[in-house]
C-alpha cells in the first residue's frame, strides 16, 4: 500500500510567537527589499522568510547576500570575474 507522503518545507516546524517566526528556538525576521526574486524565500502565515538565514538585512550590509539566488557575480573593468591572486599563482604554477 502506498502511503500519502507529505513534502517537508524548509520553515514548516516553524512557531509564530508575539516576537516573531521562531524556528529552533532562533526568532526569524521578513525578508528585505534586497531579497524580492529569490528561490529560497518561503511565505509562513503571509510574510516571506529566508530559510538560509535569520536576520537577512545584515546579510546585505557589505554587498551581495552570498545566498541569494537572483543576483550574478560582479565583473572587473575589464569585463574579467575577480581572481583569488594566491590561486592564480598556484594556477601558474602548474601550467594552466
Amino acid at each position: 500500500m502506498a502511503e500519502d507522503k507529505k513534502k517537508v518545507g524548509p520553515l514548516d516546524s516553524a512557531v509564530m510567537t508575539a516576537e516573531g517566526l521562531t524556528f529552533k528556538g532562533i526568532i526569524m525576521t521578513p525578508v528585505v527589499e534586497n531579497c524580492t526574486g529569490c528561490e529560497r524565500i518561503t511565505l509562513v502565515e503571509g510574510l516571506s522568510y529566508c530559510p538560509t538565514y535569520a536576520e537577512p538585512s545584515k546579510k546585505w550590509t557589505r554587498g551581495i547576500c552570498n545566498f541569494a539566488t537572483h543576483v550574478k557575480g560582479t565583473l572587473d573593468k575589464q569585463g574579467k570575474t575577480k581572481v583569488n591572486p594566491l590561486k592564480a599563482s598556484k594556477r601558474a604554477a602548474r601550467g594552466r
